[in-house]
C-alpha cells in the first residue's frame, strides 16, 4: 500500500511542475548557479543606482496618474521586493510605469484613490490567473505595429498632460484628451515664467548630463539643480515662486496636517478604506466592482504586455532567458499586495531594467535593493523631497515620455513597412490618444489579424495539371487531372484555395488533389473540402488525396473521410497515386496535350 502510495506521489511530482508556472524561478536559478560575494556587491551598486533613478520618476508618476507622490513610491517599494523575488526574469525591475498613466489618470479621477488600488488589486487576480493557464508566450502574438501605436499614442497623451505643470498653466485639466487640449490653449496666457525656466533648466541637465558622464543618473543631477533652483527664484522674489510637491501635496497626521510626503514606511491598508473621488468617502459594493471590471482588465492586459516585453528586453541586453509564466504571475501577486500597502499598478520598467543591467546586475536581489533604497529615501529624505519643484518633475516625465515614443523607429517604419502596417500603427496611435488603450489593443489586433489573414490567403493558392507538373514524373492519362493545393487550408484561404475544384465536369474521371504541402486545415477549411468530395461524388469522379500531412490527416479522420471503393482513396505518393488513375482509367487513353493552367480556361479550350 506504502509502495503505491509513493509511485503515485512521484508520478505528481513530475506532472506538477508542468501544471502551472513556477514562482521564483530566476531567482532559484541563480541560486542554484551559485550566489557569491561579488555578485552581492554588483547588486547592491545596481541597485542604489536604480533607486536613485526609480525616486523621483516613481513621484512624477504617481502624480501624472491622479494620486499622491507617496503612493507611487509605495509602489516602487511593494512592487519592486514582491516581483523581483517571484519573477521570471533575472534582472528585471517592476514598478509604476509611465504606460498605465493614461489607464490610471482616469480611475483616479472617477474613483478616487480606493477605486485605484483596487482596480490595481482586480488586476493582478486577472494576471495570476493568465500565469496559472500558462499564457505568458501569448505576447508574441501582439504585432508589433500594435504595441508600437499603443506606445507612440501613450507618450503623446504623457506629454501632454505634462505641458501644465511645465509651463505653470492655471487650469483644470477634463477627463477627455480632446478637451485637455482645449483647455490648455485657453490657459496659455497663464504661463509662469519661473516654472518655464526651471523646467527648461531640469530639461537641459537631463539631455546633457548623461553626455558628460552616466557614472551619477542625471534625473539626480537635474532634479537636484531644478530644486534649487526654485529655491534661489523664491529668495530673490516670491512672486517668481513654482509650485512643488511640498506646496501642491499634504498629508494629516495625528489631527496634524503636514506639507509633502509622510515620512512612514508603506503601511497595512484596506484601499477601499481609503478617499474615493474628490475625498469622499469610497463606497464599496458589487455594481462599483463592476465598473471597475474593465479597467482591470485594462490594468492587467497592458501589464501583461509591458512586462514581458521589458523581459525580453533585459533578455537581449543580459544574455538572459526568463520564464514568461512565473513573470506573469509575480506580476500579479504583486499587484494584489501592493494595494494593501498604499501602492497602484506596477509592472516591469524597460528603461529602469535597461539602467539596472548597465550598473551590473545579477540577480533579482537588484531589484530588492533598489526597493530598501526607496524606502530609505522615505523614511530620512521625506523633509527634503517636499521642495522638488512641478515643472522640474514635468520636464522628466517629458523625457521619459519621448524615450518611449521611439520617434526615430516609429518613423522608419512609418517609412519602410507596407501600407497595411502602417494603418495599423497609425490607428492604434490615434485610438489610444482619442479613445483609450483598450480599444486602440482591442482594434489593432483585430485590424492586424484581418490582414494577417489576408496576406496568408494570398500566399495560399491552387495549381491544376491535366498532364504534366513538376511534382509528376509521367503523363497523366485523358480524363484525369492533378490539383495541388498549396499553404494553410484555413478559413481566410480555403475558398481561394478550393474555387476551382467546382469548376471540375463530369467528363473528368480521376482527380488527384495533392495535399502534400497543406500543413494544417481547420474547420473551414475541412467544409470546403468536404464540399468538393460531395461534389465530386454526384459527378462519379474518384478523388486520390495524396501526402496528407499529420495535422490534416487527423482532421480528415475524424470527418468520417477514409477511403471508399470508387470515391475516396488516400495515398502517401504522387507515384501511387498516378498508377492508382491509370488502373482506373485503363492504360489505352491516350494522354491530352499538356496544360498548366486554370481548370476555366481548361475547360474552355476543351
Amino acid at each position: 500500500m506504502l509502495r503505491r502510495i509513493r509511485k503515485r506521489y512521484e508520478a505528481a511530482k513530475h506532472v506538477l511542475p508542468t501544471l502551472g508556472p513556477k514562482p521564483a524561478a530566476a531567482l532559484r536559478e541563480v541560486l542554484k548557479e551559485g550566489y557569491d560575494r561579488k555578485k552581492l556587491k554588483d547588486d547592491v551598486l545596481a541597485g542604489i543606482v536604480v533607486g536613485i533613478v526609480a525616486l523621483p520618476l516613481s513621484m512624477a508618476l504617481a502624480i501624472a496618474s491622479g494620486v499622491p507622490p507617496q503612493h507611487g513610491l509605495y509602489t516602487a517599494i511593494v512592487g519592486g521586493i514582491v516581483i523581483g523575488l517571484l519573477g521570471g526574469s533575472r534582472v528585471q525591475i517592476s514598478g509604476p510605469t509611465a504606460a498605465f498613466v493614461v489607464i490610471l489618470a482616469p480611475i483616479a479621477m472617477k474613483y478616487g484613490i480606493a477605486g485605484l488600488l483596487l482596480a490595481s488589486a482586480m488586476a493582478g487576480v486577472i494576471l495570476v490567473t493568465l500565469a496559472v493557464a500558462r499564457l505568458g508566450k501569448l505576447i508574441q502574438y501582439i504585432p508589433y505595429p500594435v504595441t508600437a501605436g499603443f506606445t507612440a499614442g501613450i507618450a503623446t497623451v504623457i506629454a501632454t498632460l505634462q505641458l501644465k505643470d511645465f509651463f505653470g498653466l492655471r487650469v483644470t485639466l477634463p477627463e477627455h484628451y480632446t478637451e485637455k487640449v482645449e483647455a490648455l490653449v485657453r490657459g496659455a496666457p497663464t504661463f509662469n515664467p519661473a516654472a518655464i525656466g526651471i523646467g527648461a533648466l531640469t530639461l537641459f541637465v537631463l539631455l546633457l548630463w548623461p553626455k558628460v558622464t552616466k557614472k551619477v543618473p542625471a534625473p539626480l543631477v537635474a532634479l537636484t539643480a531644478g530644486a534649487v533652483a526654485a529655491v534661489v527664484l523664491t529668495k530673490i522674489d516670491p512672486r517668481l515662486s513654482v509650485e512643488t510637491i511640498g506646496s501642491k501635496f499634504s498629508y494629516v497626521m495625528d489631527g496634524v496636517t503636514h506639507r509633502g510626503i509622510p515620512q512612514l514606511p508603506p503601511l497595512p491598508v484596506l484601499p477601499w478604506n481609503l478617499p474615493g473621488p474628490g475625498g469622499a468617502p469610497f463606497v464599496l459594493s458589487i455594481g462599483t466592482l463592476r465598473e471597475l471590471l474593465p479597467s482591470a482588465g485594462a490594468i492587467a492586459m497592458l501589464g501583461a504586455i509591458e512586462s514581458l516585453l521589458s523581459a525580453v528586453v533585459a533578455d537581449g541586453l543580459a544574455n538572459t532567458k526568463h520564464d514568461p509564466d512565473a513573470e506573469l504571475l509575480a506580476q500579479g501577486v504583486g499587484n494584489i499586495v501592493s494595494p494593501f500597502f498604499g501602492g497602484f499598478a506596477a509592472t516591469g520598467a524597460i528603461a529602469r531594467t535597461a539602467t539596472n543591467i548597465r550598473a551590473g546586475a545579477k540577480s533579482p536581489i537588484s531589484s530588492v535593493v533598489h526597493a530598501v533604497f526607496v524606502l530609505a529615501a522615505v523614511l530620512l529624505l521625506a523633509p527634503l523631497v517636499a521642495y522638488l519643484p512641478m515643472p522640474a518633475l514635468a520636464a522628466l516625465l517629458l523625457v521619459v515620455a519621448y524615450n518611449m515614443s521611439d520617434i526615430k523607429h516609429v518613423v522608419h517604419i512609418l517609412r519602410v513597412a507596407p501600407k497595411s502596417d502602417v494603418f495599423v500603427l497609425l490607428t492604434c496611435l490615434f485610438l489610444t490618444v482619442i479613445f483609450d488603450m483598450v480599444v486602440s489593443v482591442a482594434a489593432g489586433v483585430m485590424l492586424a489579424a484581418l490582414l494577417f489573414m489576408r496576406r496568408m490567403a494570398e500566399i495560399s493558392g491552387a495549381t491544376v495539371s491535366t498532364e504534366d507538373h513538376p511534382v509528376l514524373r509521367e503523363i497523366l492519362p485523358k480524363g484525369v487531372i492533378l490539383y495541388r493545393i498549396e499553404g494553410a487550408l484555413f478559413f481566410g484561404a480555403a475558398e481561394k484555395a478550393l474555387s476551382e475544384v467546382e469548376l471540375v465536369g463530369s467528363h473528368v474521371r480521376v482527380l488527384i488533389l495533392d495535399i502534400s504541402v497543406v500543413p494544417i486545415m481547420d474547420a473551414t477549411g475541412l467544409v470546403a473540402l468536404e464540399s468538393a468530395l460531395e461534389r465530386m461524388e454526384k459527378n462519379e469522379t474518384l478523388v486520390i488525396l495524396v501526402g496528407a500531412q499529420p495535422q490534416p490527416k487527423k482532421l480528415l479522420e475524424k470527418a468520417g473521410i477514409k477511403d471508399e471503393p470508387g470515391d475516396i482513396l488516400f495515398v502517401d505518393r504522387m507515384r501511387e497515386a498516378v498508377a492508382f488513375a491509370r488502373k482506373h482509367m485503363g492504360e489505352d487513353i491516350p494522354p491530352e496535350p499538356s496544360s498548366s493552367t486554370p481548370i476555366s480556361t481548361w475547360m474552355h479550350q476543351r
